[in-house]
């Protein structure tokens, strides 16, 4: 359990500086705009975890402490579901209905499509034809 503790903190880290990192290269122009940097992130978290979660999630040999140092800590600290909330209240707020439904349907249609996409990509380098929820150890909660 603290090996799992320290992997988390450290990954949250490291993914925290990542995502910082791209904010910083695709600054947030004005508020109440879909924020790429945002989408982007989040799109390519999804990806990343369901390559993870198909490929190597299921090896015996891939310890516990390890996933949960990369899927919730890196992974989780780069992605965020607040930054999505925020920018759709924002934009909402502002009337900007394009850059709402951008942010939504962006975030959500193309993060959903990044996951599957892993996931397939994930099994077949793996050497499997499908991904079943029981190959996820403990349902997820150790992502």
């Amino acid at each position: 359990m603290w090996r799992s503790l320290l992997a988390v903190a450290l990954g949250g880290v490291l993914g925290t500086g990542a995502r910082w990192g791209i904010d910083v290269l695709l600054p947030h122009t004005t508020p109440g705009t879909l924020a790429l940097s945002t989408v982007v992130v989040n799109v390519a978290g999804s990806f990343v975890l369901g390559l993870l979660v198909a490929a190597l999630w299921p090896r015996p040999s891939v310890p516990t402490w390890f996933k949960a140092g990369v899927g919730t800590g890196v992974l989780g600290s780069f992605t965020t579901f607040s930054a999505v909330s925020l920018n759709v209240v924002a934009s909402a707020v502002e009337a900007n209905i394009l850059a709402t439904l951008g942010a939504l349907v962006l975030s959500v249609v193309l993060g959903l499509l990044a996951a599957w996409g892993g996931l397939v990509l994930g099994a077949r380098v793996a050497g499997r034809s499908v991904v079943q929820a029981s190959s996820i150890p403990d349902g997820g909660s150790d992502l």
